[in-house]
């Protein structure tokens, strides 16, 4: 990575970063850190683009209410003049008043409607709330049901009612509010509106409404329900009693709703017209929009000089890809027609750069999974490499079944092979899949091996060749038998004569679990001597002998015995008899116990549990090394910092009382990113141990976190079993047509069941115990992940969000 300055003429800046952009190589540093944001030169066109792009969303939002497909985009790769851009500025300024107006006609004339709908409603069931218009005989009902002073006072008055129309859902509570407040002083009749209403706010909403009259008689009366139905949403409409005039009425109404229903229509057409022509350069517009916006927000993190009329900027590109950017600025001066030539210099700085990984679409999912744990630091050793083989193989030793590894495959090749067609869909979840696509076919290819090796195909076994064991010639089928050896070895993975044995279990859960110790120990040692290349490339070669050293002598002199323990007690015939036929070994010993006993009796082995010569002294041994491994830890890299502190401290002294104020200037130049920070012992020695007690704690706990591999497979395979036995296992002892439906509907169950529970939430487990082993157990031992990002200035990365 390069630390690049570049000296542009004012006249050329906009045409130079847009041509920057379109290469997508450099990412630009602030060189305005301390001043606001409002504060800067470019401040008004981001504004104005901001506008401008509020307005493309606007016209995107009204497109897909219309249901108006958006055509692809067409290909923009050269910048805008001024005058374009003010082009573009003022035909959007216009499309959106347009619309606006279109909008606010279309609303005005859809509540008209509606209302004059609902009259219509109104009129109609008049006639039916009240035959023949006869209110009178309601005014008798009233006057019935009052005391004597109040029916004086109702014959002295005119009878009054309202009608309107109000939701359906608020018919109870606004007759209950109403015969409560007037005590019962009122004629209610409803009747229903057949035909859901459009709701004008709405317009996709239809509401199921009801037409209402009210009867009642005093004026104070009259209003308080006029005020209640307009508080409860109802919209009130005035009706005359004269049959006549409400059948002119009618009639006035419905002409009146034909006329707007044809304006309505004219209206709604006019503005799919415009959203149409809108649609066709929506798109181009947008992308417009967003790379000039790029290209200003990026300009206002540069320095201007006054004095050379030029932009001052400073990017990291990398180092591969400087003549690239030369190329592309050379290519802008020459595109905008100026003899003015930009400057590219590449600088010498102490900064610590982005951190920049090349990958490709196998190489981009395993990455994504390490910056998922945080971004490497500069030239930092980088753990994406070996997750492509290891994160894969630890997911298959959990997953391992050749028939579920192939499904997976198959799964996998489909997102392969259609990779074009399936990039464009947008669902969420699927997304993920498809980015991990390669991985799944690696998850899917480490499985069908690790299936073999288990000899493992849909829980039942394979007899690929000749089988180390013979069963007895003579036995019954209800006697318990066992296989004899005849000599031969399976050439690849497990014998098939152990399934459906008794002893299956005992055998397969002693070797998974002892495989498991091995490939997590040899891992996390792995891990632990990557630091030397750390070390090495930071310049800290001192820190092998100080920290690596002793991390990889304490982690080998316990677990890597261990491990050495397994293989050896692997490679010896414990049964094997001399010439006399008595055993040769004592029976093979408990390596669980003989690492306990490594500790509680140092030095001392019971002669019965000695796996092998001189064993006593070999683990004193160890158990010294590893008491020694943890002072080391402790106290040897806090004494070297404080001693190069020291030495640091005594030569600026010295270089400042030679060279006088010099290296106050010195000082004062130096950036502040490069300052160094002040150092503490305390803090230095506090740190260590931390980092030593939590080494030391996590070579443990991380040994027996790897025997998520061995538990996990074992509930695989048992999972497995259980649904083959439990859903085809079952019908293969049937006959006849019971037999051939049973296999049908079991084949229908075990297939479902196996996709949904073994390949999609098995899958999910042991994809998660996977991502645990890589981030914890071995990234931990030695991935730092304290790095920053590269993220180029890229119009690729800005259109696409």
């Amino acid at each position: 990575m390069s630390l690049i300055q570049l000296f542009i003429p004012a006249e050329v800046a906009h045409t130079c970063v847009a041509e920057l952009g379109e290469l997508g190589k450099v990412q630009f540093r602030d060189l305005y850190s301390n001043v606001n944001t409002f504060q800067r030169t470019f401040v008004s066109e981001i504004r104005r683009f901001d506008e401008m792009e509020r307005q493309c969303r606007f016209f995107q939002s009204q497109i897909e209410k219309s249901d108006i497909p958006l055509l692809q985009p067409i290909i923009y790769t050269t910048p805008r003049n001024p005058q374009q851009i003010d082009d573009l500025e003022e035909l959007l300024r216009t499309y959106e008043q347009h619309i606006n107006q279109m909008n606010e006609s279309y609303e005005t004339l859809l509540t008209t409607n509606l209302q004059l709908t609902e009259l219509r409603h109104v009129l109609n069931q008049f006639s039916i709330l009240f035959p023949q218009g006869d209110v009178t005989r309601v005014d008798t009902i009233l006057v019935d049901n009052t005391n004597e002073e109040t029916q004086e006072q109702a014959q002295q008055e005119h009878l009054r009612y309202v009608t309107g129309v109000i939701a359906r859902s608020k018919i109870q509570t606004f007759e209950r509010v109403l015969w409560r407040i007037l005590r019962g002083n009122v004629y209610i009749r409803f009747s229903e509106i057949q035909d859901p209403i459009i709701d004008p706010t709405q317009p996709e909403k239809l509401v199921e409404k009801n037409v209402f009259a009210i009867v009642a008689h005093g004026h104070e009366i009259i209003q308080k329900i006029k005020k209640i139905s307009e508080t409860m949403g109802g919209t009130l409409y005035p009706v005359d009693t004269n049959k006549s005039k409400r059948h002119d009425a009618l009639v006035q109404t419905k002409q009146r709703i034909n006329d707007l229903t044809i304006v309505l229509t004219q209206t709604r057409r006019a503005r799919h017209d415009e959203l149409y022509k809108i649609s066709e350069h929506l798109k181009e517009w947008t992308i417009i929009v967003k790379k000039e916006k790029a290209i200003y927000h990026t300009m206002n993190l540069f320095n201007y000089d006054m004095n050379r009329k030029c932009l001052i900027a400073e990017c990291w590109c990398p180092k591969l890809d400087v003549h690239l950017a030369h190329q592309a600025l050379k290519h802008a001066i020459e595109s905008s027609g100026t003899n003015m030539p930009s400057v590219l210099t590449e600088l010498l700085t102490k900064r610590k750069p982005p951190t920049y990984h090349c990958t490709n679409k196998f190489t981009e999912g395993f990455q994504n999974i390490i910056d998922a744990y945080g971004i490497a630091r500069y030239r930092e050793v980088n753990p994406g490499l070996f997750t492509i083989i290891s994160f894969p193989f630890l997911f298959a030793i959990m997953f391992g079944d050749i028939g579920h590894g192939f499904l997976m495959l198959c799964f996998a090749l489909y997102l392969i092979l259609n990779e074009r067609k399936l990039a464009h869909v947008k669902d969420e979840i699927f997304s993920m899949f498809f980015s991990g696509r390669y991985m799944l076919l690696m998850m899917a290819l480490f499985s069908i091996f690790t299936g073999f090796i288990y000899n493992d195909i849909f829980s039942l076994s394979l007899h690929l060749f000749k089988s180390g064991f013979d069963l007895p010639s003579n036995y019954t089928e209800f006697e318990t038998v066992e296989e004899i050896p005849n000599g031969h070895v399976y050439p690849f993975g497990y014998d098939p004569a152990w399934h459906g044995a008794e002893n299956y279990l005992l055998f397969s859960n002693s070797y998974k679990m002892k495989q498991a110790i091995i490939i997590g120990v040899t891992q996390m040692s792995f891990a632990i001597c990557l630091n030397i290349f750390n070390h090495i490339y930071y310049k800290q070669a001192e820190f092998i002998w100080l920290e690596f050293l002793p991390q990889i002598l304490f982690m080998e002199s316990i677990f890597g015995y261990l491990v050495f323990c397994i293989i050896y007690k692997w490679s010896v015939d414990w049964w094997e008899l001399d010439s006399a036929g008595n055993h040769i070994h004592n029976p093979p010993p408990n390596l669980l116990n003989m690492l306990i006993y490594m500790f509680l009796t140092p030095g001392k082995v019971d002669p019965e549990d000695q796996l092998y010569p001189g064993q006593g002294p070999v683990q004193l041994t160890l158990i010294l090394i590893a008491l020694i491994c943890v002072p080391w830890m402790w106290f040897a890299k806090p004494y070297y910092l404080k001693k190069q502190h020291e030495k640091h401290q005594y030569g600026a002294i010295a270089l400042t009382e030679e060279e006088g104020t010099a290296a106050v200037v010195n000082v004062a130049d130096t950036d502040v990113e490069e300052m160094e920070e002040e150092f503490e012992f305390s803090e230095v020695m506090i740190h260590q141990t931390i980092h030593t007690i939590e080494f030391c704690l996590n070579c443990i706990s991380n040994t027996a976190s790897y025997l998520r591999l061995w538990a996990l497979s074992l509930a695989h395979a048992q999972l497995s079993s259980v649904l083959w036995d439990m859903t085809l296992g079952i019908w293969f002892s049937f006959s006849g047509p019971i037999a051939v439906a049973g296999l049908v509907i079991g084949f229908s169950m075990w297939f479902v069941l196996t996709i949904g529970i073994l390949l999609c939430m098995e899958g999910l487990s042991a994809f998660l115990h996977a991502l645990r082993l890589i981030w914890v157990e071995f990234n931990g031992k030695f991935y730092l992940g304290d790095g920053v990002k590269f993220e180029p200035f890229s119009f690729d990365a800005i259109v696409s969000d």
